[in-house]
Order: C-alpha cells, then sequence, then structure tokens
C-alpha cells in the first residue's frame, strides 16, 4: 500500500505460523485494541462491527481479545454496558451479545501518559499468556477511534510500550481514519510523523464509504459489463451527481464537526473516493496499487474549481448546538461542480452534494444521459435516461427508461428497471462497511 492511498482492497487471510519444534500450525491470538473507546465512533461504529464479526464467525472467542483504551475512568462493566445498547437487542441475539462483551476489557489512562499504555501492554501481554502462546506469535490490532491531533501521540506510545516483542511471525498493525489533518500540510505531517513510526504494511488508512456494498460493486458494474462500457463517456453522459443527504443535525457532535465543516467531513473523502471509482479508467488489475493508480489520474486531471460553481450553507438552528460557537460559519451544506480535463469526461460536470438537516436521507449516484437526438415521441419533457446507484439507505440500483404504455394508444412513460437489494436478495445480510474493513485490516 503506498503512503497516503485510503482503500480497503488489501486482504489478509488468517495467519497462521509454524512451530518449528512440534511441525504443526500454530495460530496466534489476536487482539484489538480501541483506542478512543468511549466516545461515539466507537459505540455507534467499531464495537456494533466487531460484534457483527464475531457472530459471523470471522472472530472466534478462543483466540480473540478486545481492549478498550480511553482517558473515561469507567470499570469493564461500565464500558459493556454502554456498548450494550447498540447491540442487537432480539431475544435470539442475547447470548451472542453477552459472550461478546465478557471479550471485552477496559484500560483508561490518557493518551500521552507512559503509564496508561503500560498498563495496556500488560493487560494485552497477559490475556495472550494465557492462551499459551509464544511470545510474537500474537497479533495486535490497534483502532484509532480518536480525533487526528491525537494520532501522533498515541502512535509514540504505541510504538514505545505496546508492539509485539520479537519478530516471530505476529504483527502490530494500526487503523487511521478520515480526517486525515486539515489540510494539504497537515495531512503530510500526520503521514510523515506516522510513518516515521511504522513501516507502510502496518499502517491502515481506511475510509468507510468504500466499504459499502454499491460501492464496492462499482467495479464490477463498469468494467465487467459490456452494456455499460461505450456508454461511459462524454459522448452518451449529460452529468453525474453524486449526492449525500442527512435528515438529522450534528446530534452532540457539533464541537468535533464544527471543526472541519461538510467539505472536510464528508466530500473531500466520501464523495472523492466515489467520484475516482464512476470516473477513472480500468485498472491493469484488481491490485490496490493499479486502483490507485488509476484514482489518482481522475484527481489530477480535474481543473480548479470555480467560485461561481461552489454554493455553500449552514442549517438554520445549527448554532442552537451549545457545543457549537455563537459565530462559526462553518458550512453543513455544500455542493459544487468538478470538472475532469480528459479525453473521456470533457465537458461532462460532476456535481457534488453533501449536507446535514435536510428533508432525507440518501447517498446516492445518479448518471444522467443526454436526451434523444430527433425525439420523434415528443417525450423529453418526462425525463432522461438515467442509472441510479443508491448507496444508502436501501440499496438499489435502477435505470430509468421511457416506454409505451400498455394499451391501444401510443403513448409513453417514464418507468424503472429496477434492481432493489432487499427483494431481489431477500435472506441475504448485507454487511456493515466497518464490518469490511475491519476483517481486510
Amino acid at each position: 500500500m503506498a503512503s497516503g492511498e485510503w482503500h480497503c482492497e488489501k486482504r489478509f487471510k488468517n495467519e497462521s505460523f509454524k512451530n518449528e519444534d512440534e511441525n504443526v500450525l500454530e495460530t496466534g491470538c489476536l487482539s484489538i485494541i480501541v483506542l478512543g473507546a468511549s466516545g461515539d465512533l466507537a459505540k455507534k461504529k467499531t464495537f456494533p462491527a466487531l460484534f457483527n464479526l464475531y457472530g459471523k464467525g470471522f472472530l472466534q472467542s478462543d483466540e480473540v481479545h478486545i481492549f478498550g483504551y480511553a482517558r473515561t475512568k469507567i470499570s469493564d462493566d461500565e464500558l459493556r454496558d454502554r456498548i450494550r445498547g447498540y447491540l442487537p437487542q432480539s431475544k435470539e441475539d442475547a447470548e451472542d451479545v453477552s459472550k461478546f462483551l465478557q471479550l471485552i476489557k477496559y484500560v483508561t489512562g490518557s493518551y500521552d501518559s507512559a503509564e496508561g499504555f503500560q498498563a495496556l501492554d500488560k493487560a494485552i501481554t497477559e490475556q495472550e499468556i494465557s492462551k499459551n502462546i509464544r511470545e510474537g506469535l500474537s497479533r495486535r490490532l490497534f483502532y484509532l477511534a480518536l480525533p487526528p491531533s491525537v494520532y501522533p501521540q498515541v502512535c509514540k506510545m504505541i510504538k514505545s510500550y505496546c508492539m509485539n516483542k520479537s519478530d516471530l511471525g505476529g504483527w502490530t498493525r494500526i487503523v487511521v481514519e478520515k480526517p486525515f489533518g486539515k489540510d494539504l500540510a497537515s495531512a503530510e505531517e500526520l503521514s510523515s510523523q506516522i510513518g516515521e513510526l511504522f513501516d507502510e504494511p502496518q499502517i491502515y488508512r481506511i475510509d468507510h464509504y468504500l466499504g459499502k456494498e454499491l460501492v464496492q460493486n462499482l467495479l464490477v458494474l463498469r468494467f465487467a459489463n459490456r452494456l455499460f462500457l461505450p456508454l461511459w463517456n462524454r459522448d452518451n453522459i449529460d452529468n453525474v451527481q453524486i449526492v449525500f443527504r442527512e435528515d438529522f443535525g450534528t446530534e452532540g457532535r457539533g464541537g468535533y464537526f464544527d471543526q472541519y465543516g461538510i467539505i472536510r467531513d464528508i466530500i473531500q473523502n466520501h464523495l472523492l473516493q466515489v467520484f475516482c471509482l464512476v470516473a477513472m479508467e480500468k485498472p491493469v488489475s484488481l491490485k490496490p496499487e493499479h486502483i490507485r493508480d488509476e484514482k489518482v489520474k481522475v484527481l489530477q486531471s480535474v481543473i480548479p474549481i470555480k467560485d461561481e460553481e461552489v454554493v455553500i450553507g449552514q442549517y438554520e438552528g445549527y448554532k442552537d448546538d451549545p457545543t457549537v460557537p455563537d459565530n462559526s460559519n462553518t458550512p453543513t451544506f455544500a455542493t459544487m461542480i468538478l470538472r475532469i480535463h480528459n479525453e473521456r469526461w470533457e465537458g461532462v460536470p460532476f456535481i457534488l452534494k453533501a449536507g446535514k438537516a435536510l428533508n432525507s436521507r440518501k447517498a446516492e449516484i445518479r448518471v444522467q444521459f443526454k436526451d434523444v437526438p430527433g425525439d420523434i415521441f415528443k417525450c423529453q419533457k418526462q425525463g432522461r435516461n438515467e442509472f441510479v446507484i443508491r448507496l444508502q439507505p436501501s440499496e438499489a440500483m435502477y435505470m430509468k427508461l421511457t416506454v409505451k404504455q400498455p394499451g391501444l394508444e401510443m403513448s409513453t412513460a417514464q418507468s424503472e428497471l429496477d434492481l432493489s437489494y432487499t427483494q431481489r436478495y431477500q435472506g441475504v445480510v448485507i454487511p456493515e462497511a466497518y464490518e469490511r474493513l475491519i476483517l481486510d485490516t
């Protein structure tokens, strides 16, 4: 994985390590450490994703231990109680939930404290010893559910006090998430600071949007279907809209959100990743480096955004949140037009929209085709052909077509060829994006 790449394509199978003395395969135990365990991200996303992986058998209770680490002074049971409310509540899941919560232990400490991380290392080591695992065979995955401002100091503490003690086949990996800095300079500084402490294969930068089922489907749709190959260009496509809408506001996260705003929080990571997958050329292979190279070419081809093609706004009541400054001008809504200067996309606007506290919740890609030339049916007023990919909620993809209305008259209407996942794949549970990414790490 090259520096600066955010992806979820890199996979590692369950490692097993050979015991030379007994000539058998021995599997090292896995310790997952969630730093920032008492925060919103950990409770709402990280721990529920770990539970789902546990419930599906990807995390085995006899070889996995989960640790929470944060500054909040609470007990193991108090952390478990906080997490319990975000896990399935049905009677059928009750036993699994109880068993999963018993895997979680909590260590309190500050993020720049040697004592705290020494205590964390002691707790991890004790669990590894309890499994009779030879030193160095264990695997340690540190998930940083933290603001990026504390990444460097936390990584220094991990490097100093919590690494595997030897190089016998085990590993230590860290997972960091967006937003990765506030601008190019801070992102590069952050990358440099972490890069000085860990080798590149130990660092996983994730964007959970890349784990969404329909985003994972984009490459297959584009490059495995002959139907789209001749259509996917400026000769046929009028515009592409990539939209993210939420029907709620900051919900107690105003202090965090106000530091970044909707552009840094959503557009420059989630929507730009989707934009790259929609616009990129076919990669040489599915290797992460080849996919990354094609994404980078798209970004390098985007011409500077014009001020008159950007609209930003803030929803009424945003500053009522007590954690938001009274004079804040942080945008909660933004729409902008990206234009790609290359042979495939010259002249096609890519419209990116994102906003909070709007009248609906959805994320979708809408590819709108040009009008039919010489329209003999006079049906353009009914709408153009569109190909829509709904990322959330209710995953679906559908094509809007003009068809003849049933009956004796020659009248037309717009209808849809519809692939709704809940109807087509009944009984199939679509994994959460965080499940896929954590499993990949």
